[in-house]
């Protein structure tokens, strides 16, 4: 870590824990707790610096090749540490028919910070995890000298122990930690940072149901088996990736109102609306105090 804040990277690490007064908890006798990780460096906020900071020390002297879709913070954060760091970037973007349309601001942004975007098909980007399918991937693309692969999210084993700290930071602070959840990654080295005696609640992002297996399997190949208590909540995905509902806008909307705080909407509004649905329902002791990660920016 030492090397990304002498090359001007500097996280603030650990980030902030605030408690917020909020009626929909305290009237239950529940402590809402924000853990600020969105404050922790302007251009990789986050989770985004947390898996992305060991990748990046196993990237030096290499090209970094990332995946995501259109809008993916990742693909943004990753683009933006190379441009801090001096480094090459490729993404490859899921969706061949994004090419040649104007680049969306997202990937505009990753573009002014130097990376190389290729634009596949998404079939063929469901199977990138295939080794063969992924070495077609990069020969396509004309990749010369040695890369550094950072799946999607930056949900690997590097990116899994990166977040470890995110728990340890945690421990004695709180019972329940929640986490948005859109590839596992986050909760699965949240969860194993944790102390005994709390759990982490990681709500998906996205519909299908597969992202307990997913997170087994990343604890297993980070930590060689399952740590922490944790589970996934899969009801507050409000349609899918990138998709919301009335309520979740409303919701949304409102908590910004109470609190004075800009909610980012693809994650950190439906993990909050879950935590908020939860205890409304009684899920929560009275006495438990909740942390929300705040895992991203809503930009401007």
């Amino acid at each position: 870590m030492n090397a990304h804040q002498d090359h001007g990277l500097r996280p603030s690490i650990p980030s902030p824990l605030t408690e917020i007064e909020d009626a929909r908890f305290t009237r239950r006798g529940i402590r809402l707790l924000l853990k600020r990780d969105d404050l922790i460096h302007q251009a990789l906020p986050g989770n985004k610096w947390r898996k992305l900071a060991p990748n990046l020390t196993a990237a030096a002297d290499r090209t970094l090749v990332t995946f995501g879709g259109a809008y993916s913070n990742h693909l943004r954060a990753a683009a933006a540490a190379g441009r801090l760091l001096g480094f090459r970037t490729v993404g490859f973007v899921r969706g061949d028919e994004l090419t040649g349309r104007p680049l969306n601001p997202s990937l505009a942004q990753c573009a002014a910070d130097g990376m190389r975007l290729h634009f596949i098909d998404r079939s063929t980007y469901r199977q990138v995890t295939d080794p063969l399918v992924l070495d077609e991937v990069l020969a396509g693309a004309a990749l010369t000298g040695p890369v550094h692969i950072v799946p999607e999210g930056g949900s690997n084993t590097l990116g899994v122990t990166g977040c470890l700290p995110l728990g340890t930071e945690l421990r004695g602070r709180a019972d329940v930690v929640g986490v948005a959840c859109g590839t596992g990654g986050t909760l699965a080295g949240l969860a194993a940072g944790l102390a005994p005696g709390q759990r982490a609640i990681g709500v998906a992002v996205l519909r299908g149901g597969f992202l307990s297996a997913e997170v087994a399997r990343l604890q297993q190949e980070a930590f060689g088996g399952p740590r922490g208590e944790w589970h996934v909540e899969d009801g507050f995905h409000c349609g899918g990736y990138a998709r919301s509902t009335p309520e979740l806008e409303a919701f949304a909307a409102d908590f910004e109102d109470r609190h004075g705080l800009p909610v980012e909407r693809l994650y950190v509004a439906k993990m909050l609306l879950a935590l908020t649905s939860l205890a409304e329902r009684g899920a929560f002791r009275p006495g438990t105090r909740i942390a929300a990660v705040i895992t991203g920016r809503r930009e401007p």
